[in-house]
């Protein structure tokens, strides 16, 4: 009989949480579906240039799949390469093809030289009349021996920063308020903005010693690439950490204790890292692809692939850059209007 009240306890508690409930049976639901779109995705295809040399590729590559696109001139083709609209650029020295790679991605390097495989040898009698063609490849960015961390890496650091500061920050707000702090700073004449503006100043702080811990232990340890200045990758890991800040304070206001803010991860954070770039978006339906281009990481990944691997500047990661304050900008505001329901001001 005990051990039946115990049951019947434990039963009632969880159908009376309809947030946990929700956890249990619609997150997984939710999440797993998300994995099948994007492990699902439609296979990349390629971005290719062609100089007007090479033209006579285009029939073949086409037939891979693959998009093309001709240039008047090679200095046009490798400006195209340079602004990322090109995954390859392909131009002839004599007969012998001349393949300069993107090189940041992995995914599509792969699917470049597998269009090119297939059309040299689809092509009847081959160019110049030789049994085979043997392609002369190099990289724009990266090399033939970049490891899988030089490409993963920024995206992991922008993933880590954002998650352990979206956990701590929220558990810990959430602890001002179970305590009755938050209650009784409420009390005082302070103003809403006021006290968020405290609160993530105050935790603003550790945060800037986090940031700069895991990008210093990142580049200079673990030895991740690093083809750009580690300001630049400073700056938007602090960025990375004041979106997280904010949307964590943000929720942990529909939070009652711990437990629920933890089930803020599965809906929140889960999705964010599917969509933060590990997958290309290209491969992704429209819709969720927009979904993507609505959240912190995606902006701070691609940045920081941006500064890391390809060794851009200022001008490649000013959106990325302006959209992260522009989120952690719409957090405070919402956070000051999250505030009315412990207290009208």
């Amino acid at each position: 009989m005990r051990v039946r009240a115990i049951t019947l306890r434990i039963l009632k508690q969880f159908i009376h949480d309809k947030r946990t409930m929700a956890l249990m049976f619609i997150a997984p639901l939710l999440v797993l579906s998300l994995m099948s779109l994007v492990f699902n995705g439609n296979a990349y295809e390629p971005k290719i240039g062609l100089s007007a040399e090479a033209a006579p590729f285009r029939g073949a590559l086409e037939a891979q799949n693959a998009t093309v696109t001709e240039y008047a001139s090679v200095e046009q083709g490798n400006a195209a390469l340079t602004d990322g609209k090109l995954d390859a650029f392909i131009s002839t020295q004599g007969q012998t093809p001349q393949v300069l790679l993107e090189g940041s991605n992995p995914t599509a390097n792969r699917a470049v030289m597998l269009a090119l495989q297939e059309a040299l040898q689809s092509l009847k009698p081959p160019v110049g009349g030789q049994d085979t063609l043997q392609p002369q490849i190099s990289y724009l960015y990266g090399s033939e021996d970049m490891k899988t961390i030089d490409r993963f890496g920024p995206i992991m650091i922008g993933v880590f920063v954002f998650f352990f500061v979206f956990l701590i920050a929220g558990v810990s707000f959430l602890r001002e308020r179970t305590t009755g702090t938050l209650e009784r700073l409420l009390s005082t004449p302070l103003k809403r903005w006021e006290i968020v503006i405290g609160y993530v100043c105050g935790f603003g702080i550790f945060t800037v010693f986090q940031a700069l811990l895991i990008s210093w232990f990142s580049i200079q340890v673990l030895g991740i690439m690093m083809a750009g200045s580690f300001g630049y990758v400073l700056l938007l890991t602090l960025l990375l950490s004041m979106s997280a800040l904010t949307l964590g304070t943000l929720l942990s206001a529909f939070a009652a204790n711990e437990l629920q803010m933890i089930q803020f991860i599965p809906l929140v954070i889960v999705p964010q890292i599917f969509l933060s770039g590990l997958f290309p978006l290209d491969t992704l339906p429209l819709w969720l692809q927009r979904i993507g281009l609505a959240t912190p990481i995606y902006y701070g990944s691609e940045a920081l692939m941006n500064i890391m691997i390809r060794g851009k500047g200022w001008s490649s990661i000013d959106l990325d850059i302006y959209a992260l304050i522009g989120f952690s900008l719409l957090f405070m505001v919402l956070n000051v209007l999250a505030l009315r329901k412990h207290r009208k001001m």
